[in-house]
């Protein structure tokens, strides 16, 4: 097979494997890219070792997804993420939260978690202010040795997870797997994203 055919061949492979990747994590709220595209790949009949797309291409195709067949819910399902994540943020603002991930970006689908990060000297900190305010949460595992705990708290909109670092981290910019820096925002850019789309609201 002549080498532009096959590259084109591959092209469409991974365009193929993004488009029901996307697909499964808007509509089964699968929130890991790795499992979503392995498991696509699997759904379209293709080998072990056929070229998964990256996750910037995965990310591109769930925002079309989203637009394209759930339009005013996946707005309104964001907002009420957002909003939820702000009242969690100003809650434990003494922690200097910032809220990253896909309610942030704007990718969550139905089943998304809110991903807030928060820095304390200890975890304890964080867990007796809870605790004082009578919020229930359980522990989750931390993903890298760089996050202290994990705290899951239940909300009416979904779960939130707070992960918490050391204040020394704050500065530091973090990256997901793929390279791309993570963003993350303080109270007052969410504040601004939630009242954007109350304005938008409004004008439809």
């Amino acid at each position: 097979m002549p080498r532009h055919a096959n590259t084109r061949q591959q092209a469409g492979a991974r365009a193929r494997i993004a488009s029901a990747a996307a697909r499964l994590m808007a509509e089964d709220g699968i929130a890991d890219f790795s499992l979503a595209k392995r498991k696509a790949a699997r759904q379209l009949g293709l080998t072990d070792n056929a070229p998964l797309p990256d996750n910037a291409e995965v990310e591109a195709a769930l925002r079309d997804y989203q637009e394209l067949y759930q339009g005013d819910e996946h707005k309104d399902c964001l907002q009420e993420l957002r909003e939820t994540a702000l009242e969690v943020m100003e809650s434990l603002a003494v922690f200097n939260p910032y809220l990253t991930g896909s309610v942030l970006d704007g990718s969550a689908g139905r089943y998304a978690d809110i991903d807030i990060l928060l820095f304390a000297d200890n975890a304890k900190e964080v867990e007796i202010f809870l605790l004082n305010h009578g919020i229930v949460f359980e522990h989750a595992e931390p993903p890298n040795d760089r996050v202290d705990a994990v705290l899951v708290l239940e909300t009416e909109a979904t779960d939130v997870r707070l992960a918490v670092l050391d204040p020394n981290l704050e500065r530091t910019v973090f990256r997901a797997r793929d390279g791309r820096v993570r963003e993350r925002a303080r109270i007052e850019a969410v504040r601004a994203l939630v009242s954007a789309g109350e304005a938008s609201e409004v004008e439809t």
